[in-house]
């Protein structure tokens, strides 16, 4: 953006800065003894920055929003023309406690619903299975039935609401359950709208909520996009995660390398099987972490946005504007929150949503200030929610789009980390891609030698956390934390036995049968999977039919 002479100008006379004024000040005051880095990165953050820091071409590497390379945003009115969706996680024991959360979310102002599932659901079994015992209802709501879906959307219309469902392995059956419920309500399907998160690399990565192994996982993944494509062309057939990346450890540039590292490999798979990328990528949708540093994160978003266009159409060859187009959910940082002077967590969470309004995301989770503690109460989660209404209408933050662009850091900082990013996926590349990388353990150990130094850092004092190691008080006050009642687990262990007495059996068994044949061919599973939801079949039921046509995964094996 400036000519050649300019530039040398400049970096001359920032050089006469740094030796007179800004260095004799510092030779007789000195600085503030820590070190100036990213958050995450561990990047050197110079005492100033100008324009001969950034290599950038207007037209070429910012544009405008809307058109490529989309790094100043996917749309072309970005939060002037339509606020982010502003989406509050929930999920409470029983499918009535999280039916009479959604309604209080909704009437609170919430603009679409996200949808949390405990273990047992997520690793695919009833509340009455043995390995469920202790855990039903505990980290979300249980669903074992299509009857506990009725419950959970009753009064809450489908054609009216966007739905988040953070689930994995067993995708395809909370998936069915979904479109069966707007069946039932009479919404067409092309009207359903919202996410799955259906990222099973992830889980091989950080989480580790796995059932069946990749190339089988891979199927149901594409099944998905090929059904959704064809029948709910508005619902988003992944939402492929960063976040659990971060939260396990990872810079903010290995957040995103391995997170469209990951939709490589679904981008692949999806084409290998036969689809046409420009039928399903539009439906991809992306899941982003949000920590403390505003610039470093609203860097890397703007720098995910340019990456992934740039890989659609050199690698895949996209020619649909849509299928170039990040479009991603952000939640806070859950690893940032503390259970030390747990309203400090407030403080941070606002950052945390700052970062991700200005770097232009299109829906956002605040966290509670007592999560890291326990499921949120209805206190807490309306403090998390009036955080984003007051962002939204009191910040002056969404008024206009892309507001830190042009600004010589956040440049820095975006090339910065897109180049480290790449840097990355050039290495993933070398090791034969993302599941290959995953499974000879390569992409855990980098995730896991960062954490180990970051948790130094911490440990020595290197890393300031306010009031875990500085800043601390003796005394903690009391807090009223969301309890799940023990005695719940036996409720829906009976609400699941009189589904099973009051079903067709015949029905049920008729469309297990019909899955099994299908998983053991090559034909989309999910049509036989929403019959078999229909009908009644169980989450397990469903689960264990393919863990028998498919196998379960062992690391390692």
């Amino acid at each position: 953006m400036y000519d050649p002479e300019e530039l040398a100008a400049i970096r001359e006379a920032k050089e006469s800065w740094e030796d007179g004024t800004y260095g004799e000040t510092v030779d007789r005051f000195g600085e503030r003894e820590e070190a100036f880095t990213t958050d995450t990165g561990g990047q050197e953050v110079e005492p100033l920055y100008t324009p001969a820091d950034v290599e950038t071409d207007y037209r070429e590497d910012l544009g405008y929003p809307g058109e490529e390379p989309y790094t100043r945003g996917v749309y072309s009115t970005m939060h002037r023309g339509r606020l982010w969706t502003m989406r509050q996680y929930a999920g409470m024991g029983t499918a009535a406690e999280t039916n009479e959360r959604f309604r209080y979310l909704i009437d609170e102002g919430s603009s679409g619903l996200s949808m949390a599932f405990d273990l047992p659901t997520q690793m695919g079994y009833d509340s009455d299975a043995a390995m469920a015992e202790g855990e039903v209802g505990r980290s979300g709501v249980a669903i074992d039935t299509l009857d506990d879906f009725e419950t959970v959307f009753d009064s809450i219309p489908l054609d009216e609401v966007s739905t988040s469902m953070t689930i994995n392995a067993p995708a395809a059956v909370l998936l069915a359950m979904y479109v069966a419920m707007g069946d039932e309500q009479g919404v067409p399907r092309d009207q359903l709208r919202g996410t799955i998160q259906n990222d099973i690399m992830k889980e091989y990565i950080a989480r580790n909520l796995y059932i069946y192994p990749p190339k089988q996982s891979m199927r149901l993944i594409t099944d998905i996009f090929e059904f959704c494509a064809a029948e709910t062309p508005k619902f988003n057939t992944i939402s492929i995660s960063g976040y659990h990346i971060r939260e396990a450890g990872s810079t903010a540039a290995q957040e995103i390398a391995f997170t469209l590292g990951n939709g490589i490999e679904y981008v692949e798979a999806a084409v290998d099987a036969g689809l046409d990328v420009d039928e399903f990528a539009p439906q991809l949708s992306f899941f982003f972490n949000a920590h403390n540093n505003i610039f470093e994160e609203a860097a890397k978003f703007r720098a995910a946005r340019r990456m992934w266009a740039q890989i659609m159409e050199e690698r895949f060859g996209a020619e649909n504007p849509k299928s170039k187009q990040l479009k991603f959910h952000t939640q806070t940082g859950g690893s940032t929150l503390t259970a030390q002077q747990i309203e400090n967590n407030v403080v941070r969470v606002s950052y945390q949503a700052l970062a991700a309004v200005l770097g232009g995301t299109q829906s956002l989770h605040t966290n509670g200030k007592d999560e890291a503690l326990a499921l949120p109460t209805e206190k807490s989660v309306r403090t998390a929610l009036r955080t984003q209404q007051i962002l939204a209408h009191e910040s002056g933050a969404a008024d206009t789009i892309d507001p830190l662009a042009g600004s010589y850091y956040v440049e820095s900082l975006t090339d910065g980390i897109e180049e480290d990013a790449f840097e990355i996926l050039d290495e993933v590349d070398r090791r034969g891609g993302m599941l290959e990388a995953v499974e000879s353990g390569w992409v855990q150990r980098q995730i896991q030698d960062v954490a180990f130094e970051r948790q130094q850092e911490i440990e020595d004092g290197e890393r300031i956390i306010v009031g875990v190691n500085e800043y601390e008080v003796d005394e903690e006050p009391e807090m009223d934390l969301e309890e799940v009642d023990p005695e719940q687990e036996q409720n829906q262990r009976d609400r699941l036995n009189e589904v099973k007495a009051d079903r067709d059996d015949d029905a049920v068994e008729d469309a297990l049968a019909g899955l099994r044949e299908t998983a053991q061919g090559s034909e989309n599973v999910m049509p036989h999977v929403v019959d078999a939801v229909k009908a009644y079949a169980t989450v397990q039921e469903i689960s264990d039919v393919l863990r028998d046509e498919f196998g379960e995964y062992k690391p390692g094996q």
